[in-house]
């Protein structure tokens, strides 16, 4: 069963804002028309319906962005990124495996720092491409479970997504989802068995 609600209070949908500084000088400022999609589960592996629409996105000739945040098992990596159709892009960790059994990765320190930094990585690349205005949509997926996990933080995920340059949507999924962030969100979607 899939329940979904937007919020009312939507931003405005101008295109160029002319705003007079001090100095009398124009500065245009471009608004973000995409909006916040928050995509939660109570379990994981449950956004394969994110996967296929972004597929069936880059195939319309959509420029999609696909992050998999705590996936690993094909040492990929952002200097490896898997093109598909032409216009996804799709990446996962560098590390080699999947990323979240927490007692396990606590327990091994070498397996943490190697978790911990694969993933600031995929951060960092997922920060300049929402600033960059380059991709139509961008997923990042799973991207709660680092934040849990306390290896992304959340007031740089907010601030990240506050100032955002992205005509398209910013779809988010995880399981444990901040109360900030759902109040940031045009649309939740929750995703039931």
């Amino acid at each position: 069963m899939v329940i979904s609600f937007s919020h009312i209070n939507s931003r405005s949908n101008l295109d160029v804002v002319n705003i007079n500084t001090a100095s009398k000088t124009n500065i245009e400022r471009f608004t973000q028309n995409g909006q916040i999609q928050i995509y939660q589960s109570s379990y994981r592996g449950s956004y394969s319906s994110i996967i296929r629409d972004s597929l069936r996105n880059a195939a319309l000739g959509r420029k999609v962005l696909l992050i998999q945040f705590m996936k690993g098992g094909v040492n990929q990596g952002v200097d490896n990124a898997v093109k598909l159709c032409g216009n996804l892009t799709w990446v996962r960790s560098s590390h080699s495996s999947d990323q979240y059994n927490s007692e396990e990765i606590e327990n091994n320190q070498n397996l943490k720092k190697s978790i911990h930094e694969s993933t600031i990585e995929l951060w960092n690349f997922c920060k300049k491409e929402l600033r960059s205005g380059e991709n139509d949509q961008i997923i990042l997926d799973e991207i709660f479970l680092a934040i849990e996990m306390k290896i992304i933080d959340k007031d740089d995920l907010i601030s990240t997504l506050e100032n955002r340059f992205i005509s398209g949507d910013v779809i988010l999924t995880g399981t444990d989802i901040p109360k900030d962030l759902l109040l940031m969100a045009n649309q939740i979607t929750e995703l039931r068995s």
